[in-house]
């Protein structure tokens, strides 16, 4: 199960191809899918995204499971229709009806309700010219591990293999496209890497930043037509990464955490307290960061980053990523589905939680 966390986009993505398909529309093309499934335990199963849409919690996860919470995390309910069954990675709200999540064969939905509803806007097709004509074995689907909407109709879904799709009508035409980072063309033996573009978020003075793989780390200062490979002292994975104020922090296995006061251009080690690998996280109203891993890791930082005290949950499931939850708590997902937890350190009990 612990394979299938979003924010860990090594078990994700892994030996899946990054060739998108066609632009497809649900209303233009007869692409039929069992819808998801409904059950009273789906808040319970794995859940890989969580958001906040206005006042409603939004979580997404395996099998097309969506569930949505009203009161901060204390109970749920499963939308009403998912149009898919694929295994969800992320969502994303532009405000509190309109919202988009995004997984396994680069599955694009949308909702314009508050989540109780979805339609389906994209979706990879695989085609007979797809098929092996030797094994007669058909490619591995592609998937979408990342999804931001920076206003009602302009949005970027990243994923396997560098995968990019963009669009600029709310997601009624979605394009594929590259990050356009500057390319070595003095190298004729110059390639451009295709990383797992694990995470994007906002970063400050409106820039974007995207966690990948291998310490990669990209920018855009001008709203995503353009990035640009920032260098990192990590070498491994990023899974994630948080703003607060003017300062920016990723991080991912191991429990590796940088942070840089300017906008990239030079990062610092921060102490996470553990060495479980970190997936998500959240910057809460009073600003104290959460940010959750694999192990039943959980850390805590009151000091905007600067550092993190540690708590490990005693079944040690694996987590994905935190939302602020109910007074005095966080929700944060993973293996066990929806689970509140508190929003400081210091209120936390093994007995309890």
């Amino acid at each position: 199960m612990i394979g299938s966390i979003r924010a860990y986009g090594f078990a994700l993505a892994l030996g899946m191809t990054a060739t998108a398909g066609p632009v497809v529309a649900a209303n233009d093309v007869d692409l039929p899918e069992d819808p998801a499934v409904a059950s009273h335990m789906a808040h319970e199963a794995l859940l890989l995204g969580i958001t906040q849409a206005g006042d409603r919690l939004v979580a997404v996860g395996e099998y097309g499971h969506v569930v949505l919470s009203d009161d901060g995390g204390e109970t749920w309910a499963q939308a009403a229709f998912v149009p898919t069954r694929k295994t969800l990675t992320a969502v994303s709200f532009s405000d509190s009806q309109n919202g988009w999540a995004v997984g396994h064969d680069a599955v694009i939905i949308n909702t314009s309700d508050g989540g109780v509803t979805w339609a389906r806007q994209y979706i990879d097709v695989m085609g007979e010219e797809d098929i092996d004509p030797v094994t007669g074995d058909a490619p591995p689907d592609n998937t979408l591990l990342t999804v931001h909407f920076f206003d009602a109709d302009h949005g970027l879904a990243l994923g396997a293999f560098s995968l990019v799709l963009e669009t600029f009508d709310g997601g009624a035409s979605w394009v594929q496209r590259d990050l356009n980072v500057p390319v070595d063309t003095s190298d004729p033996y110059y390639f451009p890497e295709e990383y797992h573009l694990n995470s994007i978020f906002m970063g400050p003075q409106d820039t974007i930043f995207v966690a990948a793989e291998f310490g990669t780390v990209y920018r855009s200062l001008d709203g995503g037509e353009n990035f640009e490979e920032l260098v990192t002292p990590y070498e491994g994975s990023y899974w994630g990464g948080i703003t607060t104020g003017d300062r920016v922090l990723v991080f991912g296995m191991r429990g590796n955490l940088y942070r840089t006061e300017d906008l990239g251009d030079t990062w610092y080690e921060v102490d996470s307290d553990t060495v479980q690998s970190l997936g998500g996280g959240a910057l809460l109203d009073d600003g104290t960061i959460v940010l959750a891993g694999l192990g039943g890791a959980v850390i805590y930082s009151t000091d905007a980053g600067m550092s993190f005290t540690s708590v490990i949950r005693p079944e040690r499931r694996g987590h994905s990523t935190v939302a602020q939850g109910s007074d005095g708590h966080v929700v944060v997902v993973g293996e066990a589905g929806a689970e509140l937890m508190p929003a400081r350190a210091a209120d936390y009990s093994a007995d309890l939680y």
